[in-house]
């Protein structure tokens, strides 16, 4: 009777899904500094700003975009700590991804509680979408928030800011990722956090200019308490005709989650652990012009986000070289104290422009920086 049970209990039992992709074997060697990773030909990092002692000392978030022949760069920032009420935007620009001009306000400060942070880029070509993530609680308070846009036809002047719209011509209730990617049909996708609290969800436009129109994906979120998704602040890449969404796990387990869809972004496989590790934090996934995936992360077992590298496979479903971005090796000191400022490489994210990858990120969550490869020294 107790074998019938349990073998009906296992027939029940939700099937585990399949992870989408896998890493080498031996591919990154703990025992050895920066993992055993080399500089892939080419790679330079340069700084787009630092603060000075009068400056913003809490910088993070960044995100980069190309447009009308210029890099454009977003980051959030505030006087010392993560995610308080007087954090703003900043933006910075430049024609050749090495000098960047001196960086302006793309959105002030909330007021009476409320506080903006960056949400990212989208362009049509003719058109720059800035979204503004607005959290009308605050980040602390656990709320969440929903995304709003301002636009520019010339990088400088912007419109007032927009509420996103779904399919109901309705505020979009969630905070977008800072990455969303188009298929070759312009479909984008990408992933609210969805409120209460910071649920995501991919979510899909036909709207060029990814302003309108959205709809939710259906994907079933992994067991979690509280009003945080185990899956949180996805990038994706492209394979073949599937979509692959890359997740940092809330869980711990110190490697990413991922999930993928095959009908352009309308059902999604419940995600599943990988084998990549990775620091728990926000990465960076896409294609290079060939159709090699690649995603940047620090692939740290544990909470240190240092080295950063990009990994790259031919197949999208096994990862089988990666490449040094910034390591212990090369690691300045924190110069300015403030809440979740620690060392490491944050939050990068990256985009393919003028023949290199370009990768940004925070440096200790003080500094902006990119690091760049040619795509030559990446085939």
């Amino acid at each position: 009777m107790r074998g019938l049970w349990l073998a009906l209990t296992l027939m029940a039992a939700p099937a585990v899904a399949e992870a989408p992709y896998t890493i080498a074997a031996g591919l990154f060697d703990p025992s050895r500094q920066n993992l055993g990773l080399a500089r892939a030909t080419g790679t330079e990092t340069v700084t787009i700003f630092t603060p000075m002692s009068d400056d913003d000392k809490f910088n993070n978030g960044a995100v980069l975009y190309p447009f009308k022949g210029r890099l454009y760069a977003q980051w959030q920032s505030s006087a010392t700590d993560e995610d308080s009420s007087d954090t703003k935007i900043m933006y910075a620009s430049s024609a050749d991804g090495v000098v960047w001009d001196k960086p302006k306000v793309l959105m002030p400060a909330g007021s009476g509680g409320q506080m903006h942070s960056n949400g990212g880029w989208w362009s049509d070509g003719q058109t720059l979408i800035a979204y503004i993530n607005v959290w009308p609680t605050g980040f602390q308070s656990g709320d969440g928030g929903y995304t709003a846009y301002i636009r520019s036809s010339d990088g400088v002047n912007w419109s007032k800011p927009e509420p996103v719209t779904g399919a109901d011509n309705q505020p979009v209730q969630g905070i977008i990722e800072q990455d969303p990617h188009a298929l070759a049909d312009g479909r984008i996708i990408t992933a609210f956090h969805l409120r209460p609290g910071m649920i995501a969800a991919p979510f899909f436009t036909d709207d060029p200019l990814g302003i309108s129109g959205w709809r939710r994906g259906q994907m079933t979120n992994l067991p979690h308490e509280g009003k945080v998704s185990r899956e949180l602040e996805p990038s994706l890449f492209l394979r073949g005709n599937c979509a692959v969404m890359v997740f940092r796990d809330q869980a711990s387990t110190f490697k990413q989650l991922a999930s993928e869809s095959c009908d352009r972004g309308q059902t999604w496989t419940q995600p599943a652990l990988t084998n990549m590790p990775d620091a728990r934090a926000k990465q960076s996934a896409g294609n290079l012009p060939d159709g090699t995936a690649y995603m940047v992360n620090a692939p740290n077992g544990d909470k240190l986000r240092m080295p950063l590298a990009v990994t790259l496979s031919d197949d999208g479903r096994t990862f089988t070289r990666s490449y040094l971005l910034r390591g212990g090796d090369d690691i300045e000191p924190l110069r300015f104290e403030g809440r979740y400022k620690r060392l490491g490489y944050h939050y990068p994210k990256s985009v393919v422009w003028q023949d290199h990858l370009y990768v940004v990120y925070s440096a200790h969550k003080e500094s902006i920086a990119l690091t760049r490869i040619p795509l030559s020294s990446l085939r």
